[in-house]
Parts: structure tokens; C-alpha cells; sequence
């Protein structure tokens, strides 16, 4: 078996698979990756057996057909350090032969026959999300998961289909990540008892395999796994067990203090801030007067710090204490830009962020005797 290929796109196409091969296991078998040749086309196929990936790779140059596992660390090595533009695999039976230039390296061929498969995209039923939106969907959502919690499915993003619409929501319940985007269905989708929750690990891979080329996602949901094509990438993945929390129910609803906020100089002042915490103060007091936020943190044995930046806030003074740590994960996703209104109710309630374009991001005060 004989390929040629781009070496800088063979190199992205197994960054992105990579991602899924899991770095400890007791399958050895699974720390590899498979290649599988055939009808004028590559696919690598990474798994873990939670989630999969199969990544069609462009451009590639054969008229063979087989399969071979390649050993991860050792194939992104070589295509990391290897110079030249094209790069030829060729594979025997005993050995595995890497040619780029001048070049060569030989390595050890396993057979691919006991790695599991990874399902290929053949729904006639499914949604579509435009491919812009649906990436930004998990920038603004994924970080907000608690991948250790057993107690409910908190280790995934819930996914609401609607007619016309996708909604995604993430907790570790003490923040709430919640967006929208408009979206459509292909074929007949069949009522469902629950909303799937989909794993953080899966939707990072996901994230991952959008480029700024690719136009729509497309997402086949069935009772306990979903299965995403997008661009070259075609992703499986089982669904979080367990009941997701009734998030609706947390969103304060209107009323109480609105305040304008820009990202940059809030995140500068919150990063700032932060410098003086650890694991025992972590703790922020934000306070909000007479046209001034103030950010004040104490730390035993390290310091204290305070920090002033101008809002457009005349009401009466607000303190809430914040751990600094799940403002910044949201301001860091943010455009430097973006307008933030910050709703507070009072110095023990959650507290609402809200982006223009419908972002809502909860947070939960810490108590102030901390």
C-alpha cells in the first residue's frame, strides 16, 4: 500500500484526530491511530471507544487500498520535524516506511484488524447548524461543564432542537453557560424523550475539526449517542447519562441594577485582580458605585490588591464577591470589543451577563465571611 500526500495537511488532519486517542488505556491498541486507503481516498480513525473521529484526508495521491495503524506520538514527531511539502507512506507487510525528502524512516506496522470501528455518516434524518455559529456555540458553552461531576450529566453541553432553532446550555452549578443560534432539520426528525447532552471531550474534538471553510454541521441525534459530520470530519460520540439540571429555572428573571460593561478594560481589571488570590481567599469583592467599579482581594501571606476602572453606574452600591476565575473564563471568549450588561439583584443573588447577540451567562456570588 502506496500514498502521497501534503505534509502540512497530513500533519493537521492527525493533530485533529489525535485528539480522541487517549494517552493512558489498557488497549494498547487504541493509542495508535488507523489509516484506511481505498478508493482513491485516506481516512485516519482515532477512538477511545466514548468518542471516535474519522477525518477523510484531502489532496492524497494512491491507487492502493488497505489499512495500517500508525503509532500517534512517533507519525506527529516526524511530520513535525519533516521540511518538505509532500511526504509518501508506503507499507509493507513487517514494516511502515515514511519518505519526505531525504529522509526516511521505518517503523514498526501493527495489524489493524482489532480496532474498533468508528461509524461513518449515513443519516437521511438530521439537523443542520451553520458551521460558524455552531463553533462559536462551543467556545461560549463547553468551558462551563463539570467533566467529574456523577451527580447529574453536568459533564456535557445539552443540545434543545427546535424547529428552527438550537440551544445549548452548560452548568457545574456555580455558573450557567446558555446560547442560541437559528438551525434546521433534514428528512423527519422523530420526537424525543430527552435532549441529548453531549460530552465536553466530544464538542473540544469538534470544535477542533471546523474550519473557516466549512459551511454547515450536520448532527443525527439517536438515543444514546450522535454522530456530527462536518467538513472532512465525521464524529461519533455516546451521550452523558443522567438527568440535566431544569436550567431555566436559575435565569433571574428582569429587574434590579443593568450596568454596561466593554470586555477589555472588565477583563484587564479581573485578571488583575486574581493575581492576589489562591486556593483557600479566592474571592473578589466587586463594587459597584457612583460610577466606579472596585475590585478588592485580600490573600493571607500573599497581599491585597485594588482595582478601579469607570462604569456608567449612579444606583446605590452594590458588593458581591465573585470568584474571579469564572468572570475571566467568560470575558476571555469574548472580542475584546463586545458590550456586556451585567444584571444584579443584590449582593447574595446570582448575578446575569448578557451579550447583545443573546449570550447569558449565569453566576453564582460566594459567600462574603469567606
Amino acid at each position: 500500500m502506496k500514498l502521497h500526500c501534503h505534509r502540512p495537511t497530513l500533519a493537521t488532519a492527525f493533530q485533529i484526530v489525535s485528539g480522541v486517542v487517549p494517552s493512558r488505556t489498557p488497549k494498547d491498541i487504541l493509542r495508535n491511530v488507523k489509516l484506511q486507503v481505498g478508493g482513491g481516498k485516506a481516512t485516519l480513525v482515532g477512538t477511545d471507544q466514548e468518542v471516535g473521529i474519522r477525518y477523510d484526508i484531502p489532496g492524497v495521491e494512491t491507487d492502493s487500498d488497505g489499512e495500517v495503524l500508525l503509532p500517534k506520538d512517533r507519525l506527529i514527531a516526524i511530520l513535525r520535524e519533516l521540511t518538505d511539502d509532500g511526504v509518501d507512506l508506503e507499507v509493507t507487510e513487517k514494516a511502515l516506511w515514511v519518505r519526505s525528502g531525504h529522509s526516511e524512516f521505518k517503523l514498526s506496522a501493527e495489524d489493524p484488524a482489532e480496532f474498533p470501528p468508528v461509524q461513518e455518516f449515513d443519516a437521511t434524518s438530521y439537523h443542520v447548524v451553520p458551521a460558524a455559529s455552531f463553533k462559536e456555540m462551543i467556545k461560549r458553552t463547553v468551558f462551563a461543564t463539570d467533566v467529574e461531576s456523577t451527580r447529574y450529566a453536568l459533564g456535557g453541553v445539552l443540545m434543545e432542537f427546535a424547529a428552527d432553532k438550537l440551544t445549548m446550555a452548560a452548568t457545574d452549578s456555580r455558573r450557567l453557560a446558555v446560547v442560541s443560534t437559528a438551525s434546521s432539520t433534514i428528512g423527519t426528525i422523530e420526537p424525543r424523550a430527552t435532549q441529548p447532552v453531549v460530552p465536553a471531550k466530544a464538542l473540544s474534538l469538534i470544535e477542533r475539526s471546523i474550519s473557516d471553510n466549512d459551511q454547515d454541521v450536520y448532527l443525527a441525534v439517536y438515543p444514546n449517542s450522535i454522530l456530527v459530520k462536518v467538513g472532512s470530519s465525521t464524529i461519533y460520540s455516546r451521550l452523558v447519562e443522567g438527568r440535566f439540571p431544569r436550567y431555566g429555572d436559575v435565569i433571574p428573571a428582569g429587574g434590579g441594577a443593568m450596568i454596561d460593561m466593554v470586555v477589555s478594560p472588565f477583563y484587564s481589571a479581573v485578571r488583575q485582580a486574581q493575581i492576589v488570590t489562591n486556593e483557600e481567599s479566592r474571592g473578589v469583592d466587586f463594587t459597584f458605585e457612583n460610577g466606579v467599579l472596585r475590585l478588592t482581594s485580600v490573600a493571607a501571606d500573599i497581599g491585597q490588591s485594588k482595582i478601579e476602572i469607570p462604569i456608567s453606574y449612579d444606583g446605590s452600591p452594590i458588593t458581591i464577591t465573585f470568584d474571579p476565575r469564572y468572570i475571566a473564563e467568560f470575558l476571555r471568549i469574548l472580542d475584546a470589543s463586545t458590550s456586556v450588561k451585567l444584571q444584579l439583584t443584590d449582593g447574595e443573588s446570582a448575578a446575569v451577563l448578557r451579550t447583545d447577540d443573546g449570550y447569558t451567562y449565569v453566576i453564582m456570588p460566594l459567600a462574603r465571611d469567606r
